[in-house]
């Protein structure tokens, strides 16, 4: 047993480096192949992407740079579509409705939704927090056309309930052509929906709010912080990652805007609330220039990578710095 015992607590003769035999790591095509099923069962999605999503955005950034006729003979151009958008004052000032709408969506059309989401969780009980959680989501379950027909029918400057409720009021000085003056065409769409809640940044931040520990709140509460400042305080710097997803998926959407002006003003009147992405679509389909078209499709594409990209870059240094 002795003998046992020193034999065991002898220690190991250490393997030399040299003798250690290096894992070989498997290639790329040995990897493959070994998992060729679940890239075969990939093919069928891959090649509709392909064909649906990839194949007209090349096709697009391909024929920029032509006078491209659809069926006729389309000759090279270069750099002239591109160099005509910055004489196209159109164009420009589409990018200035855009603008606008930009900076109105991630300001006021955040705040209310962030309030809304904060007064849904100080209720304290679970069953009142879903259902006015349940009617605040629920009119997302609209589809969006007919939300749009219905402003359209609310800013009517003959029967419309904006007018309409304005002279019942004794108010009647106030009534406007709402969608049909240049210098408020533009900020009577951006009131479409309001109050704005029943919308994407208001389930975000309602779950962004709900990952927060409750010890956290405890213990501002103790401290004796106030509601309006554990928002500013607390709520929203925790919140920066939602804020930040939501500040590109409003790049990519006010970038691809043309749905609410192509139902109610088709960019007018006067061009005020023309947008890149309706200008594109009456270009193609209405003045047939689709070499144009397909130059303004690639610029809005440049434009949404590179702030995307930005976005993106700076929350991955943040996060590697924490």
């Amino acid at each position: 047993m002795e003998t046992l015992y020193r034999a065991v607590e002898q220690p190991r003769p250490e393997t030399s480096p040299s003798l250690v035999r290096p894992r070989r790591r498997r290639s790329f095509l040995s990897r493959l192949l070994a998992s060729w099923k679940l890239y075969l069962a990939l093919l069928p999605t891959l090649l509709i992407l392909g064909l649906l999503s990839y194949y007209p955005a090349i096709n697009g950034l391909y024929h920029s740079f032509f006078l491209w006729q659809p069926g006729y003979d389309s000759p090279f151009t270069g750099l002239e579509n591109f160099k005509a958008m910055l004489s196209d004052s159109v164009f420009l000032q589409s990018f200035g409705n855009i603008v606008q709408f930009f900076l109105f969506g991630i300001t006021l059309a955040w705040l209310l939704p962030l309030l809304a989401a904060e007064l849904v969780l100080t209720l304290s009980s679970k069953r009142w927090q879903f259902l006015f959680r349940t009617l605040l989501i629920l009119p997302l379950a609209f589809p969006l056309v007919v939300v749009y027909e219905l402003w359209g029918f609310i800013y009517d400057p003959q029967v419309g309930l904006l007018n309409s409720f304005l002279h019942a009021l004794g108010l009647g000085a106030l009534a406007q052509n709402w969608l049909g003056n240049p210098s408020i065409a533009l900020y009577s769409l951006m009131l479409l929906g309001i109050p704005w809640i029943a919308s994407t940044p208001f389930l975000i931040f309602l779950a962004g709010l709900q990952s927060i520990p409750k010890e956290i709140y405890d213990a501002a509460a103790i401290d004796g912080v106030g509601w309006l400042r554990r928002i500013i305080f607390i709520d929203v710097p925790l919140l920066l990652g939602q804020f930040r997803l939501l500040l590109v998926l409003a790049i990519i959407s006010f970038i691809q805007l043309a749905v609410p002006m192509a139902l109610l003003t088709n960019g007018g009147p006067a061009y005020a609330t023309m947008t890149p992405a309706l200008y594109m679509i009456n270009t193609a389909f209405f003045d047939g220039n689709w070499g144009y078209a397909a130059a303004i499709s690639t610029v809005l594409f440049v434009i949404t990578l590179a702030f995307s990209f930005i976005v993106l870059r700076v929350q991955r240094r943040q996060a590697a710095a924490v």
